[in-house]
């Protein structure tokens, strides 16, 4: 009887724990049946894309050059179809950097753009140029500066979402404070620490708002930003006085920025940028964050979800499946579920990467998207929702000419 009693349990023991190994690991099923190359209008040396949903479009910028001149284009997703490709400005004094890409956001079809532009000889010395299209008058603004300093030193990194009736919120690295202690060359970061600013752009392309966030970050690490019920939140690489470079998050409740919360408990002490930074998403006060730590010496993607609006945090999910590469992207599906895409190496092949999470911390199985490269030409993918696909858009590199690839991928509500 006692036998009898201890294998029934046993057997109960072992069930359970299959069913919840299942339910942290569910298929993504056939992921080719899911999965749809998309033909877009980027030309030959196509990089850096850039993904915005407004929940009923897909809008992407990306970089083109030819010679010495760069330019920069935005089509649109309707109907599962690209437009034809437009071209917003070109230039060729721009900086052009594979972890610094434009930035793209539609608001009541209001758009704005960013790009990146040379103010001195210095190897880190541009400013952050913005581009507005103001759909009452249906043209442009162009070519004007986001910061208001004017010093010849390192901005970039900029994340943009929509705010208010017709404009947009936008957050940003400045190095204004970089050209202390008499670095008059402008050839280094120099000699104070890099900030983190925000400012509003309304959709004539007017500034205001401009403000500090943070007086110390990592230098070159991508922003993120989100709209949450309270208002908008930023999440980003820290920097510690002891060179601990972690992610933060800081929000803004009742018109006031509380102070940076840490997300997380990696502590990785790291004594340069690992140039890559965070991603968030938001849908009201469900927040996700995803973001790459080689803590430990190993390469790691977790991801964190938030029921308060970025208030707190439950248990951090790791959702790689080894020394990963990491440049993340991250979309909410709904109030309980998120996509993450990173990039990690499989033997000889580096991989794109997209899982499903849950809340609760259930991990469908990975969906390989494509091979890709771990070079910097590569780049950073780019993940948003629409209805109930995902759209990637993602660098091919081959024969060392550049070319994105879009995509479509259906998942179930």
């Amino acid at each position: 009887m006692f036998k009898t009693q201890y294998f029934i349990l046993l057997f109960i023991s072992v069930f359970l724990i299959s069913c919840a190994d299942q339910a942290k690991n569910k298929p993504i099923s056939d992921t080719q049946s899911k999965l749809s190359i998309l033909q877009n209008p980027c030309g030959e040396n196509s990089a850096m894309p850039r993904l915005f949903s407004d929940g009923q479009d897909v809008y992407m910028s990306w970089v083109q050059v030819a010679d010495s001149v760069s330019s920069l284009h935005y089509a649109k997703l309707q109907q599962g179809e690209w437009s034809s490709a437009e071209e917003i400005i070109s230039g060729s004094d721009w900086f052009v950097n594979w972890a610094d890409f434009p930035a793209i956001a539609a608001n009541n079809g209001h758009i704005l753009t960013n790009f990146l532009q040379k103010s001195a000889d210095g190897t880190y010395t541009y400013d952050v140029k913005l581009n507005c299209f103001d759909a009452g008058t249906g043209s442009w603004k162009k070519d004007f500066i986001l910061h208001t300093d004017g010093t010849k030193s390192e901005h970039g990194f900029v994340s943009v979402v929509p705010y208010e009736e017709n404009g947009f919120f936008v957050s940003w690295l400045d190095g204004r404070n970089t050209m202390a202690a008499g670095h008059d060359d402008h050839t280094s970061h120099g000699g104070g620490a890099m900030t983190l600013r925000a400012a509003v752009v309304n959709g004539k392309g007017e500034i205001s708002s401009e403000v500090e966030l943070d007086d110390r970050v990592c230098d070159c690490c991508q922003t993120s930003t989100a709209m949450t019920t309270n208002g908008p939140i930023v999440v980003y690489r820290d920097r510690s006085e002891e060179e601990v470079r972690d992610i933060s998050i800081i929000r803004r409740v009742d018109g006031e920025w509380l102070a940076p919360q840490t997300i997380g408990t990696d502590r990785w002490l790291i004594k340069g940028c690992p140039v890559n930074g965070p991603a968030v998403d938001a849908i009201e006060d469900k927040v996700v964050i995803a973001w790459f730590t080689a803590e430990g010496g190993e390469g790691k993607v977790n991801l964190v979800f938030s029921e308060d609006g970025g208030a707190s945090f439950g248990e951090a999910v790791r959702v790689d499946s080894g020394n990963a590469t990491g440049r993340v992207d991250v979309a909410m599906l709904n109030q309980r579920e998120a996509a993450v895409v990173w990039m990690e190496p499989k033997g000889d092949e580096e991989l794109l990467q997209l899982r499903i999470v849950d809340s609760n911390g259930s991990l469908q199985q990975p969906a390989t998207i494509s091979k890709t490269t771990s070079n910097r030409s590569s780049g950073f993918p780019q993940l948003e929702k629409l209805g109930n696909s995902l759209m990637l858009a993602w660098t091919v590199v081959e024969d060392g000419i550049k070319q994105i690839n879009t995509a479509q991928f259906a998942f179930n509500q």
